[in-house]
């Protein structure tokens, strides 16, 4: 007797693969986790699926606690993030992870009605659909107890979304769908992985309009820990919309710092006037403008063009000095490059433009690399 291993068939393995995977990025989820398995199980009974925790690495150890349930559950797997931190990237990552040709993204906190997703599979399936969206704003759906204040803020997102998408999509904020692979991976390598937002990132990055449906679904209450949403989530969610609308010819950083250097530039002028009519003398008036508006541009620049790797306590000292330097030498490439097409062109205003220009791109790239460098 062939005491070798039998090696399992092409029919095994086909029908005992992954037909759909639940993505679910995770910080700070180690209550729900649990709660949220034990939901996906009982809906999910019948189906080949497995569940993927993306956990940037939690304090609170949610990542640890899913290794420990997957240890009993073959279903259930972990991707541990030390070093990034993102849902849009996280997403992606756990897509990228799994051979399933269905995913499904929700959140941890239960707040999406993951009782849906059987439907939302056989939506795409029978439709031949690209994605399925689940939605409070089509017929059935709901906000559940969101204030007013919420709601508005919600409103105004999704009119600002249209702006990058052409699609009639009623809840482009919605983080909870499901979506065929193959839809995914034409779309994936465009996607600027920015902030929280991956749906409406995916509407905007295909290369053709994605084919969609919207199911309703009732947006539940946070039973364990506290929500996300701050002043980041905006943040990141306007840098999502400038990279779609114009990433792809100028970084949106860059729009950010060079109007940020506007008003520096009148932040400059303004104190050099008030120096100079205090009776000061031109050079010490003028080096008060120009260490004031330093100042300025790098203060502004850590609260908002860098608002994702802002610096504080002695780093805010450190990079101030550092941005300082950079922007020495930004000014003496300007005067180097302005004089040198002067001399050329003899046409000040196209010399003072380049010499600004170069100034203000060596200063956003230097101080990049070395004030704001990710650590």
């Amino acid at each position: 007797m062939d005491a070798r291993p039998s090696q399992q068939t092409d029919w095994d393995r086909m029908t005992n693969s992954v037909e759909l995977a639940v993505v679910v990025p995770t910080f700070n989820e180690r209550e729900n986790v649990p709660l949220l398995l034990e939901r996906l199980e009982a809906c999910l009974d019948g189906l080949n699926w497995e569940v993927v925790i993306v956990d940037d690495d939690s304090p609170d150890g949610t990542a640890h606690l899913t290794r420990q349930i997957a240890q009993q559950k073959s279903h259930v797997r972990v991707i541990h993030r030390i070093g990034r931190r993102g849902l849009s990237s996280a997403c992606v990552e756990g897509v990228l992870s799994s051979s399933a040709p269905y995913f499904a993204v929700l959140d941890a906190d239960m707040q999406h009605d993951e009782t849906i997703l059987p439907a939302m599979l056989e939506t795409l399936k029978s439709d031949g659909l690209d994605i399925v969206v689940g939605s409070r704003y089509v017929e059935g759906g709901s906000v559940a107890d969101w204030d007013e204040r919420r709601q508005l803020i919600s409103r105004l997102a999704t009119r600002a979304a249209m702006l990058v998408i052409k699609a009639d999509l009623k809840d482009p904020m919605s983080g909870f769908f499901l979506m065929r692979r193959e839809a995914f991976d034409g779309a994936v390598r465009n996607l600027s992985q920015q902030g929280f937002k991956i749906l409406l990132d995916l509407f905007a990055s295909a290369p053709q309009p994605l084919r969609f449906a919207e199911l309703p679904y009732q947006f539940g209450t946070r039973i364990h820990g506290q929500s996300k949403l701050d002043n980041m989530v905006a943040w990141e969610y306007g840098m999502l919309l400038a990279d779609k609308l114009f990433g792809r010819y100028v970084p949106p950083r860059l729009i950010l710092f060079g109007a940020i250097g506007g008003l520096g530039l009148l932040v400059h002028l303004a104190v050099l006037w008030v120096a100079l009519t205090t009776g000061l003398k031109f050079v010490i008036a003028q080096t008060a403008a120009v260490l004031t508006a330093m100042t300025f541009n790098f203060t502004l620049n850590n609260l908002i063009t860098y608002r994702d790797q802002r610096l504080r306590g002695w780093a805010w000292l450190r990079g101030l000095a550092s941005f300082c330097t950079v922007c020495a030498v930004g000014a003496v490439a300007n005067v180097g490059i302005a004089a040198s097409i002067y001399s050329q062109q003899q046409v000040w205003w196209l010399a003072g433009l380049a010499g600004a220009v170069v100034g203000a791109v060596w200063n956003y790239a230097l101080s990049a690399f070395f004030t704001w460098k990710r650590r």
